[in-house]
């Protein structure tokens, strides 16, 4: 199509009703009245004419402010494209662009096809990111703020702890994910995220989005909570701004019904419980409370696993810190190490866990990052039932797997564990290197086969994982087994969810087989 078809394409339409008219009335000179018609359809066409150049210009307004904001954005981003998308939300709001907003763009500008942006937006789109992906990043903020405890607020306004990139929220951004936690039927965020779109609303920030659609959500989620007083206000708010608005009406009747049938039945229980317990005693009552002490519930893991992440967990007591020590290690006089030990340090008692301190260098981390990215996959887990690897929504991140043939790096640093641990590495899993995405994680779990999944790593026919050697930045190393070849459950471990910034770990996964000689076995089960 030239340059000229493309520009007229809008001429059609005119052209049309003009052919019509003429064809009509051929003989408009003949009659000025036919004339002062032709007056009053002309007049119609210049409106309409004037009603498509507002639209291309509005169009190219939005388009221009689109691209002024993202050229902005993107000059900022790749200066530090890491710490960039460390941050969270910019993990999220960059998922929520490409997959979405940059959809929007597309239809907007596929009413002109001038220029080639259309068919190369196309031809990339199959590059960015689903669906699936922008529930995803939604999903990691929400784990950030359960974990974390993080008020809605804090994340909407980008104030997050330790940011380099401060990146706020438009009532857009919280009502997606309010609206995605909607379709998880997770009404708890539902409330927390629509509440935030709507406090910004009320605030006087512009949207796409209006008061009546937060509204309708927001009520619903509260009512599904068990908040019929709430729910019924809301209802209301909802119904000042639009009198008519179907479903709000029909939830205006049934709130008020339900919340009168909850006020009836909760005076009932009320005046059951007060006749009830005026045959108690007060010694009644004192043994049931020191009953309700002395059979505390345990914390769940979850909560324990949260806890811990927050920096709420488990403390060495005073006793146990002080069998705890630092010192210059080189594995019974070594050869490699004899002249040049390694920083060794006692992390924990039980399990014993020891960390080196000074044992990869700064450039010897960036090879192994270099090495890894161009075969980072979604990260995978070993199914109990199956034996096989498959994806686990309770790992959050991407994985790769070094070999010690591709690059001397990588079979040193496979030395350098031998060394120090003294095991075997040829039947050692490879190096596997893992980076964190938003709001990564991998939830409790052990590393070891347990009795219950006996074929766990049947395929690779070298037993069990009697170790754990993990990078990250220092070293850490633990046994997963005891001497007896039974598990130590005490090594149950977790990765708590990244909040800001970009988290890369390398972990070496060592077996029995080999280590007969280098680990002999014991008799006690669990020493």
């Amino acid at each position: 199509m030239s340059r000229m078809e493309r520009r007229c394409w809008w001429c059609l339409p005119v052209l049309s009703c003009l052919l019509q008219i003429f064809s009509a009335h051929s003989d408009f000179y003949t009659s000025i009245g036919h004339m002062t018609d032709l007056l009053y359809t002309e007049k119609d066409l210049v409106t309409s004419l004037k009603d498509y150049i507002t639209a291309e210009e509005n169009k190219l307004k939005q388009v221009k402010l689109w691209a002024e904001k993202l050229d902005v954005l993107s000059a900022t981003a790749v200066q530090d494209p890491e710490g960039f998308l460390g941050h969270p939300v910019n993990a999220f709001k960059l998922m929520k662009r490409l997959n979405t907003e940059w959809g929007d763009l597309e239809s907007l500008v596929l009413k002109d096809t001038t220029d080639g942006f259309i068919s190369n937006l196309t031809l990339q789109r199959k590059h960015f990111p689903t669906d699936e992906d922008q529930t995803g990043a939604a999903k990691a903020l929400l784990r950030l703020q359960d974990t974390y405890r993080l008020d809605t607020n804090i994340i909407s306004t980008g104030d997050l702890p330790g940011v380099t990139h401060k990146s706020p929220m438009t009532v857009e951004d919280c009502f997606e994910l309010g609206n995605i936690a909607y379709t998880e039927v997770d009404y708890y965020h539902t409330e927390l995220w629509m509440e935030q779109a709507l406090k910004q609303l009320d605030e006087g920030e512009e949207s796409t989005v209006d008061k009546v659609t937060v509204l309708d959500y927001l009520s619903y989620a509260i009512y599904q909570q068990g908040e019929l007083g709430r729910a019924l206000e809301l209802t209301k708010r909802l119904l000042i701004l639009d009198p008519e608005h179907q479903r709000a009406n029909g939830n205006l009747k049934y709130f008020e019904f339900q919340l009168i049938k909850q006020r009836k039945a909760q005076a009932e229980e009320a005046q059951k419980t007060q006749n009830e317990g005026k045959g108690r005693t007060k010694r009644q009552t004192s043994d049931a409370s020191k009953k309700k002490m002395r059979f505390r519930e345990p914390v769940p893991e979850r909560k324990m696993y949260e806890m811990l992440c927050r920096g709420e967990g488990i403390k060495l007591t005073p006793r146990r810190q002080s069998r705890l020590f630092c010192r210059y290690y080189d594995n019974h006089s070594h050869p490699r190490y004899l002249l040049s030990p390694v920083k060794q340090e006692d992390e924990w008692d039980r399990p014993y866990i020891v960390r080196y301190h000074d044992i990869i260098s700064h450039s010897e981390i960036e090879k192994v990052k270099e090495l890894a990215k161009p075969r980072l996959r979604r990260a995978t887990v070993h199914d109990p039932l199956t034996g096989k690897l498959t994806t686990a929504l309770y790992r959050v991140s991407k994985s790769a797997w070094l070999t010690a043939y591709e690059h001397p790096l990588i079979d040193q640093v496979n030395q350098r564990i031998e060394d120090l641990t003294g095991l075997e590495m040829d039947t050692a899993e490879e190096l596997q290197v893992a980076n964190y995405g938003v709001g990564g994680q991998y939830e409790p779990h052990f590393d070891f086969g347990r009795k219950d999944e006996p074929d766990a790593f049947k395929e690779l026919g070298t037993g069990n994982r009697i170790a754990t050697w993990l990078f990250y930045g220092t070293a850490v190393f633990w046994y997963n087994l005891f001497l007896s070849g039974e598990g130590d459950y005490s090594t149950r471990h977790a990765a708590c969810p990244v909040l800001v910034g970009n988290k890369w770990v390398s972990n070496k996964w060592i077996h029995e087989r080999g280590q007969e000689f280098r680990r002999p076995c014991g008799l006690n089960e669990t020493a």
